[in-house]
């Protein structure tokens, strides 16, 4: 079975290495040349744990090849996987422009029946869209599209990729079913057959559940506070109902990166065009924005209302550990308000900060390890959970810090720490 996958982005690469371990002849179309080159040259554009490694095999191997050429690869390929981003325009909707654009190359180069995958996150009626314009092309006869979501947690996409909760196809013909059970049939996991449209609302619907989880656990970690409870154990409690479970309920500083808050936005779009009023998500949507102003205002208390000649130093700026991207992360956001009033900002993450420098202003200091980072500072925030933060040398912090107080975004540590004669502060506990 020859593949080609359209898009060497997070989904693309993952998706693309993945099946060429699977022993499969993978070709990836990128555009971008810049991109292009570092992938021919064994360098993958973003940090994520293990693909690196599997992709120099894969490469090595020639089971996995890029170009930026769409031609005979098109044309001799049996299932093409459409990878390409859908980024969100202002009022929510996703922007097809690339899906359309690779549609429209595909129709000109297909050959024979081709199956044509959307790996993309795309709202309903995108699998119908690319129908349409295939049928538009008179030499393009035979094909199947398929709606094949992805579920990649950035820093754990190769464990998600290769230990799926479940894959879903969404398709017309028995044929293509086939077709996809075949390239997955190593996973030996739970496959969710059915139609296009209803794959297609999968990924919406999974991600904003999620999003509502963690939105909801911020909500109560507030409550607790204020009413002197200890959400650490009503947490555990709640999650240890089989009906709930316990993952997305780690009250922190709300949800981002690429998928979460674009999915969620994007939901409530397809709501309002479908005349449904997705009240509970538009709530989600308007409390995880309302969440980074609360914890300005908290900052603001921690530091009795002055900002004057404080320094206020980030341990962590990427939105998840084990990851390099910034995109929607809390502390970038809560970066550029505190950088708004007269506080000095001192940033250190492990793999963000080449990243986040691009987001923020120049004037803000990035600092080489931990400890740089909390020299001279009134107030530490730790922001992402990165495990190498989570046995830190206390002392030395104390010793570091003009002033030791913490606000522990992630609630990594415990109370424990006023005795090292920390001021601690952290998510859900009085």
């Amino acid at each position: 079975m020859r593949i080609t996958i359209i898009g060497a982005g997070y989904v693309g690469l993952v998706q693309a290495v993945g099946l060429a371990d699977f022993g499969f002849k993978v070709i990836c179309i990128e555009k971008d040349l810049e991109k292009l080159r570092q992938l021919k040259f064994g360098k993958i554009p973003f940090y994520e744990p293990g693909l690196e490694e599997l992709f120099k095999k894969n490469l090595k191997s020639d089971r996995l090849n890029f170009t930026n050429k769409y031609s005979n690869n098109i044309s001799q390929s049996d299932v093409i996987f459409i990878c390409v981003g859908t980024p969100p325009k202002k009022k929510g909707e996703s922007d097809l422009n690339f899906v359309n654009q690779v549609t429209k190359e595909i129709s000109k180069k297909i050959e024979g029946y081709t199956v044509i995958v959307s790996k993309s996150t795309v709202p309903v009626g995108t699998s119908l869209l690319i129908e349409n314009i295939l049928k538009k092309k008179k030499s393009v006869k035979t094909f199947d599209v398929v709606s094949n979501p992805e579920f990649l947690r950035e820093g754990s996409a190769l464990d998600d990729f290769m230990r799926p909760d479940k894959i879903i196809i969404g398709c017309r013909t028995v044929k293509a079913e086939k077709i996809l059970k075949k390239i997955y049939k190593t996973l030996k996991r739970p496959f969710v057959v059915t139609n296009n449209e209803t794959a297609e609302i999968i990924k919406y619907a999974n991600n904003s559940f999620l999003a509502t989880k963690i939105t909801f656990i911020n909500e109560i970690a507030d409550l607790c506070e204020n009413i002197g409870a200890e959400i650490k154990t009503v947490a555990k409690a709640i999650g240890l109902d089989g009906r709930i479970g316990p993952k997305f309920l780690h009250p922190g500083p709300g949800y981002g990166g690429s998928c979460f808050p674009k999915d969620v936005k994007s939901l409530i779009y397809q709501g309002n065009k479908n005349s449904t009023d997705l009240q509970i998500i538009k709530a989600v949507d308007r409390a995880n924005e309302l969440r980074i102003k609360s914890l300005f205002h908290r900052i603001k208390k921690i530091v009795n209302n002055k900002f004057n000649n404080i320094q206020i130093a980030f341990l962590g700026i990427t939105f998840k550990p084990n990851t390099d991207d910034v995109r929607e992360s809390p502390g970038i956001k809560l970066a550029k308000d505190l950088f708004k009033t007269k506080a000095k900002i001192k940033i250190y993450d492990p793999k963000g900060m080449e990243n986040a420098k691009k987001e923020l202003s120049k004037s803000i200091e990035f600092c080489d390890n931990e400890y740089e980072v909390v020299k001279n500072s009134n107030l530490l925030v730790i922001v992402t959970e990165w495990k190498q933060f989570k046995n830190l040398d206390l002392l030395k912090i104390k010793r570091l810090m003009k002033k030791p107080v913490i606000l522990d975004l992630r609630n990594i540590y415990s109370k424990e720490i006023t005795k090292h004669g920390f001021q601690y502060h952290s998510i859900g506990n009085n």
